[in-house]
């Protein structure tokens, strides 16, 4: 016969290998639920936002340049924060983000697809490959009702990474046998070898003008001018200084005018003259042509007076020098006339 305390000892035992079963059974329902209700918030996820990446390249080197693209689709009433996709956000290895746009376009059912581009690229050379790690973009759902600026996220979804590898796009084993060949290339057709003497005196025919030319140029160059006498240049800088006293200087067209004759006045005395290039010549220029020229007119006052007369004639109208300085310039290029040039070109 069994004691008390044995038949208690033995209830409690059934009961534990009675009640097992049970927690067993409620242990697998909750991880069922807890299964399923993770798939249905990844299908709503899904259904909600979709998201594709793609390259326009698989393999790079230092420099080279590759666009990595990410197109995030959302259904109708469901948008992403766009902050999320930056290039701030973008998580890389290798690689830097050298430029990058973003695009935006409604699709026939209204939804919306969400375009970044980022233009990548890498300078460095111990990194056997580059990568661009996964991102997490928020998305939120606006209810009737409210904006989609006011709605909370309602989840996330994941942008998935890309691997890049670093090698040169060449095969790294070439087949180089068909690049040279000792082969002799086909012979032409006959057609093509009748037009060659055809060819060869089209060239001929067209060369000859141009030496023609450059004879005729070199002709010209090697021909001394013919220097104007000292009695003609003093008669002609006369008339054309008479000429620029007989214009007004009351406005500041009439100012620019003087001072643009004044200028070719002076530059004609320098080559006339002094035998200086005055045509080409700066004002800064004008105190070592007259030295090197041996020239007895005054470098001072020629490269000064120059001077004055190219700020005027660029000069806007609030900068254009006065009627006085305007006939002060005029009583300088008769100073500057008067001088005597070199040996037999003095005037």
């Amino acid at each position: 016969m069994t004691t008390h305390h044995e038949d208690v000892k033995i209830a409690k035992s059934t009961k534990k290998k009675c009640l097992a079963p049970i927690v067993v059974f409620f242990v697998f329902v909750a991880l069922f639920v807890s299964s399923w209700f993770h798939a249905a918030i990844a299908y709503a996820a899904d259904q909600d936002v979709t998201v594709r990446t793609s390259l326009d390249r698989t393999a790079m080197f230092v420099g080279d340049r590759v666009t990595y693209t990410i197109e995030i689709t959302c259904r109708r009433g469901v948008d992403v924060l766009a902050d999320d996709v930056s290039r701030d956000k973008l998580k890389l290895d290798g690689l830097e983000v050298v430029d990058g746009d973003t695009g935006r376009r409604t699709e026939p059912d209204d939804s919306t697809v969400h375009a970044f581009r980022f233009v990548m690229t890498t300078y460095r050379v111990d990194a056997p490959a580059l990568t661009i790690g996964p991102l997490s973009v928020r998305y939120a759902v606006a209810r009737a009702g409210q904006r989609l600026e006011e709605a909370a996220p309602a989840g996330e979804v994941k942008v998935p990474g890309a691997t890049i590898a670093f090698r040169s796009v060449l095969p790294d084993e070439a087949d180089l046998s068909g690049i040279r060949s000792d082969k002799q290339p086909p012979a032409r057709p006959v057609r093509f070898a009748l037009l060659q003497p055809i060819g060869l005196g089209l060239i001929i025919v067209s060369v000859v003008p141009a030496l023609l030319a450059i004879a005729a140029l070199a002709r010209g160059r090697g021909r001394p001018r013919v220097r104007r006498s000292a009695r003609a240049v003093r008669h002609d800088e006369r008339t054309s200084l008479e000429a620029v006293r007989s214009i007004g200087v009351e406005t500041v067209q009439q100012r620019r005018d003087v001072f643009t004759r004044l200028d070719a006045l002076v530059r004609e005395h320098l080559r006339e003259v002094c035998g200086v290039p005055g045509q080409s010549i700066t004002p800064a220029e004008v105190p070592f042509a007259l030295a090197g020229a041996n020239a007895n007119a005054p470098a001072a006052l020629v490269a000064s007076l120059l001077a004055t007369c190219e700020l005027a004639r660029y000069a806007p109208p609030h900068a254009m020098p006065s009627a006085d300085a305007c006939r002060e310039a005029i009583d300088q290029a008769e100073q500057v006339i008067a001088t005597k040039g070199t040996g037999a070109r003095g005037v």
